[in-house]
C-alpha cells in the first residue's frame, strides 16, 4: 500500500493513495455562502463542481498558506448512500510518498469526537505520522450538502 505524505504546520499526515484521484495545484475557488470556515470553496474539475476542504483550517483553525507546495488532493469520498464523489482536500507541503513496507500504522488507543478523521499513527526517523480517514472528514449533514449537489 502506498501513502501520500503532507504536512499541516509541523504535523505530518498520510493519505492512502487508493483514495486519490489526482493532485492539482492550488486554483482559484468560488466561495460557498454560509458554509463552515473549513470549506474553502468549489471549482470545476472535468465538467463537475468539486467542493474543497481546507484541512489546515479544519485541523488547526488557520487557512492553508499560499505556498508553492500547497496542493489540492482530489479524493474519492462516499456519500450517505455509499456512492463515490470527488472531494478536494487543500493541504500544504505535499512532499513525498510512503509505502507500507516503510512504516506500520498502529491504533492510537484514543478517539476524539472533534477529529474522527484522524486514524492510526506510525513513526519514522522524522517523527509521528497520522493516517487520515477520508470517510470521516465530513459530518453527515455537511457530506449531504456538499456531495449531493447537481454537477458535483
Amino acid at each position: 500500500m502506498m501513502y501520500i505524505l503532507f504536512s499541516i504546520g509541523t504535523d505530518r499526515y498520510a493519505l492512502d493513495s487508493s483514495h486519490v484521484v489526482e493532485i492539482v495545484p492550488r486554483v482559484e475557488l468560488w466561495q460557498v455562502p454560509k458554509a463552515p470556515s473549513y470549506v474553502a470553496g468549489v471549482f470545476r474539475y472535468r465538467g463537475r463542481l468539486v467542493p474543497v476542504l481546507d484541512l489546515c483550517w479544519l485541523m488547526h483553525g488557520q487557512p492553508c498558506p499560499a505556498r508553492l507546495s500547497t496542493r489540492i488532493v482530489l479524493v474519492h469520498s462516499p456519500d450517505e448512500n455509499g456512492l463515490s464523489h470527488i472531494l478536494g482536500l487543500m493541504v500544504e507541503r505535499v512532499t513525498d510518498t510512503l509505502t507500507a513496507d516503510e512504516v506500520t500504522f498502529a491504533p492510537t488507543g484514543m478517539t476524539t469526537e472533534d477529529a474522527p478523521y484522524l486514524g492510526d499513527i506510525a513513526t519514522d526517523a522524522h517523527g509521528m505520522i497520522h493516517r487520515l480517514r477520508v470517510e470521516a472528514l465530513l459530518p453527515t449533514p455537511m457530506r449531504v450538502a456538499l456531495l449531493s449537489q447537481p454537477g458535483a
